[in-house]
């Protein structure tokens, strides 16, 4: 079977990438766009709703700062103005009152900070989830398929991994792994059971660590997932899969995996979501295992990716 092999830079490492010309149908039908997010379903709001045990709720999403970094060349800029008013101008002709009011214009990457990764973000050799080709259907103005303004609420149980608690630090180092071995014996240890349809996170510290104390370092590398873990998480079956750092994986990856292909096992392969840069610190702290997972995104036509601030409640 032929093979592509490329060659590219991320964060001045060089990365090879070889890649099947092949695809994976999905299990939910060759006209899926939907992916994990077909475990939404009536009985799995129910058992979440059902977690909820002392009216407790935690926003999952951190404050998204102008100058924060991320992942090259994203960025954001906001400025606020007033339409119409500018040099004092009086707006009670237009209104039949003299109101005064501010507006915000916001330019950025849908990547930023906490942010929801779509099933048209990653593919592997211009192919995506469900077999669908890039060049079919990505659009500068937008993609015509897999865009997540056609997905639904996330709503299921969300399950947290505390690996700070596995691993008896306060925070893991940047690059290092967590694998497979790790989220089984963890799990044991902090009786975490995982069941389809979860949103699992995991809770490594680094972003409480070290975002505003060394940005620099937060966002040049990170602990995280190895692509077998990433595998051994597949197979459970999640919805989506978290974490409080802004690639999940570990980066740089460990000798022998490829730079982010977890993203192509979970996103392209099996149709399950990443969550990036979660705020666990609460939960981690707080003993929060288990809690119902809510997340409602804004629906902006054709976005592959989007800031959101899911809640957790228990």
């Amino acid at each position: 079977m032929a093979r592509l092999m490329t060659f590219f830079l991320i964060f001045g490492w060089p990365v090879i990438a070889f890649a099947d010309d092949h695809c994976k149908p999905s299990k939910w039908g060759a006209d899926d766009e939907l992916g994990a997010a077909n475990y939404v379903t009536p009985a799995q709001v129910l058992n979440a709703a059902s977690l909820i045990k002392q009216g407790q709720s935690h926003g999952l999403g951190i404050v998204i700062d102008a100058g924060m970094p991320a992942f090259p060349p994203r960025d954001t800029r906001l400025q606020i103005v007033q339409p119409g008013q500018e040099f004092g101008r009086d707006t009670t002709d237009a209104y039949g009152w003299p109101m005064s009011y501010n507006d915000d214009v916001v330019q950025m990457w849908l990547g930023t900070g906490p942010q929801l990764d779509g099933l048209a973000h990653l593919g592997e050799a211009g192919m995506f989830y469900n077999c669908n080709k890039g060049e079919d259907f990505t659009q500068i103005t937008g993609v015509t398929k897999l865009g997540l303004h056609k997905v639904p609420p996330l709503i299921g149980r969300g399950v947290l991994l505390d690996m700070t608690e596995h691993f008896g630090v306060p925070y893991l180092e940047g690059g290092q792994p967590i694998t497979e071995a790790d989220i089984k014996a963890a799990a044991k240890q902090q009786k975490v059971l995982f069941k389809s349809g979860d949103v699992i996170l995991f809770h490594t510290g680094w972003t409480d660590e070290k975002l505003k104390s060394d940005p620099q370092t937060w966002g040049r590398t990170i602990p995280g997932l190895t692509n077998a873990a990433a595998v051994y998480l597949a197979s459970l079956n999640p919805m989506a899969v978290g974490a409080d750092t802004w690639g999940v994986e570990a980066v740089p990856a460990v000798p022998g995996d490829k730079l982010f292909y977890g993203h192509v096992t979970l996103l392209k392969e099996q149709g399950i979501y990443l969550l990036e840069t979660m705020n666990t610190g609460r939960l981690a702290r707080e003993d929060v295992k288990e809690f119902m997972f809510v997340l409602g995104h804004a629906k902006l036509k054709g976005t592959v990716q989007m800031i959101v601030n899911p809640v957790a409640m228990w």
